[in-house]
């Protein structure tokens, strides 16, 4: 395009001015160039996504690792037996459930106390002659136990009886004169006064006749108290006196000691707790059974009956004291024995019942081995009632029949293949500790296949 004419004002210099001062045109880029974004928001978000993509890659590395460790478990459980069918059968001891009965007991620590005791003392003074026991001996009420030396209480009734005889002839002399003033006086011969007084003399004779009779009877008494006999029936202690010893009746430490040992009581304590069935069962008249056991709980010492119950409840524990009467033939229970009272409030007939090893519990369940026909093992979830000794009862989840696994369980899991051996002989059923409560509560439902914690 031509230049435009220059005008005559214009200069050189007005032209350069022209040009430095006037914009650069717009300089045309690569369509590249021009679609290349900024950094803005959207680059954060792009890795934000990466580092999703990152982790759920990370996720799924470890799941696969967990399933080949699985998988090399399984397959090492195969070759040791532990697996499912295939492998060597587990030797395992089984029992079978069975329908049997089975009691609900309270059981609290106790004493045997003897229903009475007796310290024997004399009752008048002088020298111990003789002892004719030996300690230890059973004696019984009325045995002839030691002796007094009783000739001073001779010597007081001999002087007794003399002065009831000399008393008695005064007294028989005044009647006399009483009859014979009688007579006198209603012939008006002597005054009214004289045979009065007579009358009050007579009187007064009798008085001391039988005052000397009291004497007489005293010293009988004496005479009687210096043979020591044995109050109640029972059992000697060790000897606290010896023979030529003085002895006085106010003496503290007595002569011996007897104890009755049948029948004999058992003092022991429940929790207040448990009190209301008791008296409930008490007050309908039933007899409740309450059996003695040793001190770890493992024998069964004697067996009888409650007979009543503390009048309160002891604050500080929490506890009301029961004592129950047992016959005690073969003197089995000994006075202050430490025993385990176990008293037997409920008898459940006709349930279904497992040796308590059998029951197997984690966190979620409680639940047994149960041994089918084809040797193999499935788990089932089961309910506990009453546990008593080696044996529970068993609400539901199994039948009396079933074969349960007791030992052995450590190596089973569901379906593997077992040699079960069952016992030839039935186990002892000692009774179960103090400390565990008689009934466990059952287990919590809609648990699915549980596992061994």
């Amino acid at each position: 395009m031509p230049d435009s004419p220059r005008t005559p004002t214009e200069s050189p210099e007005t032209d350069h001015q022209l040009a430095v001062s006037s914009p650069a045109p717009p300089v045309k880029r690569a369509p590249a160039e021009r679609a290349r974004p900024k950094p803005t928001k959207l680059s954060r978000r792009h890795w934000l996504i990466w580092l999703a993509l990152l982790l759920l890659v990370g996720v799924g590395v470890y799941f696969l690792w967990s399933r080949s460790k699985i998988t090399q478990s399984t397959s090492s459980s195969a070759k040791t037996g532990k697996g499912k069918a295939g492998g060597a059968p587990v030797p395992v001891v089984a029992a079978k459930s069975r329908k049997g009965d089975i009691g609900v007991y309270f059981t609290g620590l106790g004493a045997v106390t003897p229903i009475y005791t007796v310290t024997v003392k004399t009752v008048v003074d002088g020298q111990l002659m003789s002892v004719k026991y030996k300690e230890g001996d059973l004696v019984k009420k009325g045995d002839l136990l030691a002796e007094i030396d009783p000739r001073p209480f001779e010597v007081q009734l001999t002087q007794a009886q003399g002065q009831l005889i000399k008393d008695q002839a005064i007294l028989a002399n005044a009647r006399i004169d009483l009859a014979r003033y009688k007579t006198l006086s209603a012939q008006q011969a002597i005054p009214e006064q004289q045979y009065v007084t007579q009358q009050a003399t007579v009187t007064q004779d009798e008085g001391i006749v039988k005052t000397d009779q009291g004497l007489i009877d005293s010293a009988n008494l004496n005479i009687t108290y210096s043979h020591i006999t044995a109050p109640i029936t029972g059992r000697i202690g060790l000897r606290l006196v010896d023979p030529g010893n003085i002895v006085h009746a106010t003496d503290t430490t007595g002569l011996l000691v007897i104890t009755q040992l049948q029948p004999i009581s058992v003092i022991f304590t429940i929790a207040e707790d448990q009190l209301p069935i008791v008296v409930k069962k008490m007050n309908a008249g039933q007899q409740l059974t309450v059996d003695a056991y040793s001190r770890d709980m493992t024998t069964k010492i004697a067996s009888g009956t409650l007979t009543t119950l503390d009048n309160q409840i002891d604050p500080t524990t929490g506890t009301l004291r029961l004592r129950a009467t047992f016959d005690n033939k073969d003197n089995s229970l000994f006075p202050n024995q430490f025993v385990n009272a176990r008293l037997l409030v409920q008898e459940k007939h006709g349930v279904t019942l497992v040796p308590t090893a059998a029951i197997q519990r984690n966190s979620q369940a409680t639940y047994v081995y149960v041994v089918k026909p084809d040797s193999t093992v499935t788990v089932r979830q089961v309910t506990i009632g009453t546990t008593e000794g080696n044996d529970s009862e068993i609400t539901a989840g199994l039948t009396p029949g079933e074969v349960v696994v007791m030992t052995g369980v450590d190596k089973l899991q569901e379906g593997t293949k077992v040699n079960a051996q069952l016992p030839s002989t039935k186990p002892a059923n000692p009774p179960a500790n103090p400390s565990m409560p008689s009934s466990i509560p059952a287990a919590k439902k809609g648990v699915k296949a549980p596992s061994k914690s």
